[in-house]
C-alpha cells in the first residue's frame, strides 16, 4: 500500500498570519516545525493502519521547501522542491489513498484563514465546467482522475466544509476555527496532532466509500486574475483565449491537462 500525504501550511494549528507561513520571518521557523509535526502525526496514523505501507510526504506550500527533513518521521519519504510533476500532489500516481494536511479554503472564502487558490497575489478564481474550485477541489479532482481516493483533509472549519462539499465520504479534522482571514482560535499543536493521528487509520479504512469530484472528458477551464496584466503572459499558451480584461479560458482534453495548464497560468502570472 502506498499513501500520499500532501502538506500545506496555512491550515496548520497555530498558524494564523502571513508571517507564520512566509520564508524569511522569525515566525516562519515556528510554522515549519508545526507543519512537520502534523505531517508526522499523519505518517504515524498511516503506519498504524498498515505498518508496511510506503508513505510519501509531499511538501506542498510556497517554495515546497518548508518541512524540516531531519525532523520528519524516518519511515516516510519526502518530496521537496519545485518545479515538479503534479505540483502539490506529486506522488499521487500509483497511490492507494491521499491525505491533505494543513490545507486552506479557496480564494474568496468568507473568514477562511489565509485563503487563496494557488497564487494569492495573482488568481481571483478558478472555474472548471463553471464550478469554482480551490486547491482542495483541484487536487481532489486530479486524485479522482487518477483513481486515488482522498480520505482525509485537515485544516480550519471552513476547510472541513469545503472538503465535504467536494469529496463525498471524506473525513475531516478541524484543528482551528477561523475568525477571519488572519485570525483563528486554534487547538494546541499537541491536540491537533493527536486528532490527526487518531483519524487517519479510520479514514483509510473507509477509502472504498470515497467519491471524489470528477470532470469527465474535455474540461472547460476559466482562470480569473486580480489584474489585467497578469492574464497576458498566459495568452502565449496555444489555445488560451481571453474572455475579458482579467479572465482567460482554455478547453482541455482531460482534467489532468486542465490541472497542469492552471499551474502554468499561475507561474506565468507571477512574472509580471
Amino acid at each position: 500500500m502506498r499513501i500520499l500525504i500532501s502538506v500545506d501550511m496555512e491550515g496548520i494549528a497555530g498558524v494564523a498570519v502571513p508571517d507564520d507561513v512566509s520564508p524569511g520571518t522569525v515566525d516562519y521557523q515556528r510554522g515549519r516545525r508545526l507543519m512537520t509535526r502534523e505531517a508526522n502525526a499523519a505518517v504515524r496514523g498511516a503506519l498504524f493502519h498498515q505498518s508496511g505501507a510506503e508513505v510519501v510526504v509531499a511538501d506542498s506550500h510556497g517554495p515546497f521547501t518548508n518541512l524540516i527533513p531531519e525532523e520528519l518521521d524516518p519511515r516516510a519519504k519526502l518530496v521537496r522542491g519545485r518545479p515538479r510533476p503534479l505540483g502539490m500532489v506529486t506522488g499521487l500516481e500509483g497511490s492507494s489513498a491521499a491525505i491533505f494536511i494543513g490545507y486552506h479554503g479557496r480564494v474568496g472564502t468568507e473568514t477562511s484563514v489565509l485563503s487563496h487558490t494557488i497564487s494569492g497575489v495573482a488568481i481571483a478564481d478558478v472555474r472548471c465546467q463553471g464550478r469554482s474550485v480551490g486547491e482542495i477541489g483541484l487536487n481532489a479532482a486530479l486524485a479522482s482522475h487518477l483513481g486515488v481516493p482522498v480520505v482525509l483533509v485537515a485544516g480550519d472549519d471552513t476547510v472541513s466544509k469545503e472538503a465535504k462539499e467536494m469529496v463525498e465520504g471524506v473525513t475531516t479534522v478541524i484543528v482551528k476555527v477561523a475568525l477571519g482571514a488572519r485570525a483563528a482560535e486554534s487547538l494546541h499543536p499537541d491536540e491537533a496532532c493527536r486528532l490527526i493521528e487518531e483519524a487517519v487509520p479510520k479514514a483509510l479504512e473507509q477509502r472504498e466509500q470515497i467519491r471524489g469530484p470528477r470532470f469527465e472528458g474535455a474540461v472547460e477551464l476559466e482562470v480569473a486574475f486580480h489584474r489585467e496584466t497578469m492574464c497576458e503572459p498566459g495568452l502565449l499558451i496555444p489555445g488560451v483565449r481571453r474572455l475579458d480584461g482579467t479572465t482567460v479560458a482554455y478547453r482541455a482534453d482531460d482534467f489532468r491537462t486542465a490541472y497542469e495548464v492552471i499551474r502554468l497560468l499561475a507561474v506565468l502570472a507571477g512574472t509580471v
